[in-house]
């Protein structure tokens, strides 16, 4: 979906949705706390691209200007919406649900393993002590 930044207000809502992508698919910030796309950058941009983190740079530096009307109406807001794209792009592939679904069977992994260890270590201890 592309976005075309007409005015200086529609920066800010580009801004957070690549923030809360970044969020979700990198994590980075607490339940219910939505960072500004810097502090994004500054937790998780090294997880982007360098092509992407600099697209990212310039749409936060954006964002940060655009806090200010005076300043915000000199911007230009030509390359924003192509960085917007991108970013969007990249970060939108893997849905929520695939995420979750991830999360889960790494979870389920990591107990597995944990429960085989734990195994591994009762019957080490029952051939120590004779019982097998």
């Amino acid at each position: 979906m592309k976005r075309d930044a007409i005015t200086y207000t529609d920066i800010q809502p580009m801004a957070d949705e690549v923030s809360g992508l970044i969020k979700a698919r990198f994590g980075g910030a607490r339940r219910g706390e939505q960072p500004p796309l810097a502090v994004m950058l500054r937790r998780r941009g090294g997880a982007l691209p360098r092509k992407l983190r600099n697209a990212a740079a310039r749409l936060a530096e954006a964002e940060r200007l655009s806090a200010q009307p005076k300043v915000a109406r000199q911007l230009r807001l030509d390359g924003l919406d192509r960085a917007h794209t991108e970013l969007v792009a990249y970060l939108r592939p893997l849905g929520e649900i695939s995420r979750w679904r991830g999360r889960a069977v790494s979870f389920a992994a990591s107990v597995c393993f944990g429960l085989l260890v734990l195994g591994a270590v009762i019957v080490w201890i029952m051939v120590q002590r004779g019982h097998i």
